[in-house]
């Protein structure tokens, strides 16, 4: 059994999406702790790293909902956080870090500028545990639960649509769901704009891009690793591009269609389903983080959504 630290999230069935033949259920994430299933995999992993010796404090780097997550973990386990996020931020999620009460630092222009960062700080600190949402091996356990939970709500389901940003959901998924039901299959997800996974998984070794300048700040990867390219490589089997606007006008689609709030990264499940239309089956489409910049829910809302 994988790391269950949180009641299941509800599965629903959108009938906004649905016809005969063809059900089409939500997975959501938003609804745990911080808005987005990044909580499953920092409680866990920070519980195991607390239980192995002497972590003193927790340090992330984050676009938003890993730092939010971890400093949810370090507040409910009683240690300091510090959150690095890139100049810039999401303001709903920096918001939603310092109320939870850690430190957050604004470094870099992207991602892997502030991990980079965020690596030194831990590294120059006596007691000091780096989170790293894509490296950390017992992320992929929490979010495993996930997988776990869909085959055991839905114990018919054909298809998993999972948005990929470091792929630690997509691995602990996939794992999970495969292991309970072989035949399902696993469409990750990317920005078009962010496709180093993408990249990667379809040249089978690591492909880093210049930029990740997507709205899902939730997938702006743009410095893979060679190892979770490896695994999603077995694991992962489809992966679909949305651009931009289809983003935001699954976010409407979700919202006005099954009132849902879904950020970028969030709706890209949707997106990527409403660009290839399934025929048949039961399709489940993974909801993951409700965190939306005001200037985005506005340019989403503003569209007439798309049958």
């Amino acid at each position: 059994m994988h790391a269950h630290h949180f009641d299941p999230t509800r599965l629903v069935r959108a009938a906004s999406l649905s016809s005969p033949g063809r059900e089409v259920y939500l997975k959501l994430e938003t609804e745990l702790p911080t808005g987005s299933f990044k909580v499953r995999g920092a409680v866990h992993a920070l519980s195991v790293n607390l239980s192995k010796g002497a972590v003193q404090s927790v340090v992330a780097a984050s676009t938003g909902n890993h730092g939010a997550a971890v400093a949810y973990a370090a507040r409910l386990l009683g240690m300091p956080a510090v959150i690095f996020l890139p100049a810039h931020p999401n303001p709903v999620k920096a918001a939603r870090i310092r109320e939870l009460g850690a430190e957050l630092v604004e470094h870099g222009t992207d991602l892997s500028a502030a991990i980079d960062a965020a690596r030194a700080h831990a590294h120059a600190r006596s007691g000091a545990f780096f989170l790293h949402d894509a490296e950390d091996p017992d992320i992929p356990d929490g979010t495993a639960a996930i997988g776990e939970e869909v085959v055991s709500q839905l114990p018919s389901v054909d298809a998993i649509y999972v948005p990929m940003g470091d792929t630690a959901l997509v691995r602990g998924v996939a794992a999970a769901a495969k292991a309970l039901r072989p035949a399902v299959r696993i469409i990750g997800v990317v920005a078009e704009q962010a496709p180093a996974y993408y990249l990667s998984w379809q040249k089978g070794a690591v492909v880093e891009t210049e930029s990740a300048h997507t709205i899902a700040d939730g997938l702006a990867v743009r410095r893979p690793l060679a190892p979770n390219v490896a695994a999603i490589r077995a694991l992962v089997d489809e992966v679909e591009r949305v651009s931009e606007q289809e983003m935001l006008a699954a976010i409407a689609r979700l919202y006005t269609g099954e009132q849902v709030t879904a950020e970028p990264a969030g709706a890209a499940a949707t997106a990527a389903w409403l660009k290839r239309r399934d025929p048949w089956g039961q399709v489940v489409l993974l909801v993951t983080g409700s965190n939306i910049a005001p200037e985005i829910r506005q340019a989403a809302l503003a569209l007439s959504p798309e049958s």
